[in-house]
């Protein structure tokens, strides 16, 4: 269930999904076409999904680019609180990032919450954390987005103030009053210099760990790509691991560290978050030192969705986020997973555009002992 800070406080009934609406901005300007904003708005709603929220709609408008003031034209929001009327919705989810006076007056104009993509991925983010340090980094980017959107009404997006949290604070102040707000910001930012403080120490551990491996001559693969690309499946089948494998979006967040020996070649492969088109720079800036693993790795496993019909963009957006983590010249193994379900004709496509790309199912195991062949050789290489 969606924590309650995205719905605020009393909204919604015990036993009843809420309720969103899906509102987005089609660019006119030649930056968007109709395809890519159909899949934006469809992984918007798998993400609605995956926090347990019912989607009964979606508004998108063509406009070169958002409203300043409302996201969406004057028209488009009275057309927008028309449908929360009648559909009763418990809030309007916003496909972008939207400015602390967007949310505002679109909550005045539509007259229900208002959140955007980002605050959706934090949600879930909050719920799929497992371990300390998962906690730790989520709340860590929880902070870093509520502080410049804090405000007055008792109204603001705090897991710090109430709902579901990463770690559990829970000392916001509510009610009116810029002597409450500079105390809300005061603790916020004392608790985020702690969590800071945590962070570094866990990334310190991390680098010992690394060092070790490295030390010892233990060659390392990190497994990375798209959310429900099938990454944990895959790590499940190369290794014999049992980590958790869901139809869902980010279902791993925490690293799993598995050995592996193949072609007479021991090494440790790691399963890590999965990425996803405009993943909140919060989220890669807390997750930097987990994500560092793929920087530090001797080969990257980039597993691909060879069953979705974007997945050369998805692709694309893997390599965006590898290259602002620092970890873009680390050498790439691509693996097109889900080969079952996949086209065979849509499988020959990708693999005539990465023709080093090695297919697989990671549900059938199909070509698994090709992959673990390529790798040995691969890693017997570097």
């Amino acid at each position: 269930m969606a924590g309650s800070w995205l719905l605020g406080a009393g909204v919604g009934e015990p036993g009843r999904r809420p309720t969103a609406l899906l509102v987005g901005v089609h660019g006119e300007d030649g930056g968007d076409t109709d395809s890519s904003t159909a899949t934006s708005l469809a992984e918007l709603r798998r993400l609605a999904d995956t926090d347990g929220l019912a989607v009964a709609d979606a508004v998108v408008q063509n406009r070169p680019r958002p409203d300043p003031a409302t996201y969406l034209g004057s028209g488009k929001v009275d057309e927008l609180a028309v449908l929360a009327e009648r559909t009763q919705a418990d809030l309007v989810i916003a496909d972008g990032e939207l400015s602390p006076g967007q949310v505002r007056n679109l909550e005045e104009r539509v007259g229900v919450r208002v959140v955007d993509r980002t605050a959706l991925i934090l949600d879930i983010f909050a719920e799929h954390a497992r371990t300390g340090e998962g906690r730790l980094q989520v709340e860590l980017a929880q902070i870093a987005y509520q502080l410049p959107r804090l405000r007055g009404d008792g109204r603001s997006l705090s897991r710090v103030g109430g709902g579901r949290t990463a770690g559990g604070a829970g000392m916001g102040v509510r009610g009116p009053g810029e002597m409450r707000l500079e105390t809300q910001r005061r603790r916020l930012r004392q608790r985020a210099t702690r969590l800071r403080r945590n962070a570094a120490e866990l990334a310190r551990r991390r680098e010992r760990t690394r060092n070790r491996r490295a030390r010892n001559q233990v060659p390392s693969v990190s497994i990375t790509g798209y959310t429900n690309a099938g990454k944990s499946a895959l790590l499940n089948r190369l290794t014999g691991a049992d980590a958790q494998v869901q139809d869902v979006l980010f279902a791993t967040l925490d690293p799993t560290v598995r050995r592996l020996t193949a072609g007479g070649l021991t090494f440790t492969v790691t399963d890590t978050v999965g990425f996803v088109r405009h993943l909140p720079h919060q989220l890669v800036d807390a997750f930097r030192s987990t994500l560092e693993e793929v920087g530090g790795s001797d080969l990257a496993l980039h597993v691909v969705d060879a069953s979705a019909p974007d997945a050369l963009d998805q692709i694309t957006t893997v390599h965006g986020v590898l290259h602002e983590i620092g970890a873009g010249d680390v050498p790439e193994l691509l693996v097109l997973n889900k080969i079952d379900i996949a086209p065979t004709d849509w499988v020959d496509c990708l693999c005539r555009a990465h023709p080093q790309a090695v297919p697989v199912s990671a549900l059938t195991g199909q070509g698994i002992a090709d992959l673990r062949t390529t790798l040995a050789t691969r890693l017997q290489r570097r």
